[in-house]
């Protein structure tokens, strides 16, 4: 009989939220796979488990994964975690679960906190559909690119992100999604400091502008139904929202499109939250 992997999720920050199905499952292991051994081992000490920690990340998970499959074959039971929250979740492990499966070896979820879900959970945004983005590119040019291609998205869109470069994603927002979009912020989930925010992309990027610490996870309401304009008709009035006046937006995407420009119009005032008329303009 073969071993098992089971894949353990970890307290986002506050340490009371360690499930002690998760504590079992680590000291009954033979070995845990750790994104950080030093962070791991700080997490360890506190709950009594002195089972071996490995390193497990994103630079040698490839040259980790045939000694861990035959370890597995041989009857070991292992662990995997990250250094918070459920492990592959924009965190390494995919291609140790994946041929684990392919392998034909059973993987089992130790269930507990997911920074995605403990944010969708409090922001006040839709939840009954939602899109997870992971890390948006580090370059601005990229990353302006990629949102480009989520403006006329209908779900909630959710990105992580880290402190350092909050600021500039935001922004960049703002000037793609368009600032009036309604968008939150939560920070620092389940620590000392945890604060949310439900504001618009324009207020949240002149916030983040002043210096905002911890680790964070970005929510964008999605576009209003399009009426019948279509998706692509949508992102191309969207991304030039963020560079034209209405009017101009309007028309220049219905040119690009061939859909009606007072349609286009029309639903260009419902990203905006107002009422003017078009021949009026």
């Amino acid at each position: 009989m073969s071993g098992s992997l089971y894949v353990v999720a970890t307290p986002l920050g506050n340490l009371g939220d360690m499930a002690p199905r998760a504590v079992e499952t680590l000291k009954s292991v033979a070995l845990i796979c750790a994104e950080d051994t030093r962070h791991s081992r700080k997490l360890c000490a506190q709950f009594g488990i002195a089972t071996p920690l490995v390193s497990l990340h994103d630079f040698n998970e490839r040259e980790r994964q045939d000694d861990l499959l035959a370890r597995l074959a041989a009857g070991a039971d292992l662990a995997l975690i990250s250094d918070a929250g459920t492990p592959l979740i924009s965190d390494p492990g995919y291609r140790l679960v994946r041929a684990v499966r392919r392998a034909g070896m059973p993987v089992y979820a130790v269930a507990g906190p997911s920074a995605l879900t403990a944010a969708l959970s409090v922001a006040g945004l839709p939840t009954d559909r939602f899109v997870f983005e992971g890390f948006l590119p580090a370059q601005a040019a990229a990353r302006r690119a990629h949102l480009g291609t989520l403006a006329g998205e209908t779900r909630t869109l959710v990105f992580y992100e880290s402190p350092h470069r909050l600021a500039a994603s935001l922004a960049d927002m703002a000037a793609v999604l368009g600032v009036e979009r309604e968008a939150a912020v939560v920070r620092e989930i389940t620590k000392r400091f945890e604060e949310g925010r439900l504001e618009t992309l324009g207020s949240l990027s002149a916030w983040a502008a002043a210096g905002v610490r911890g680790e964070c996870v970005i929510m964008v309401a999605g576009v209003p139904p399009s009426s019948g304009i279509g998706e692509e008709a949508v992102r191309v009035l969207t991304v030039l929202l963020g560079e034209l006046p209405l009017r101009q937006a309007a028309s220049l995407a219905s040119e690009i499109t061939g859909v009606s420009r007072k349609a286009l119009y029309a639903h260009a005032l419902s990203l905006k939250g107002g009422e003017q008329d078009l021949d009026k303009e």
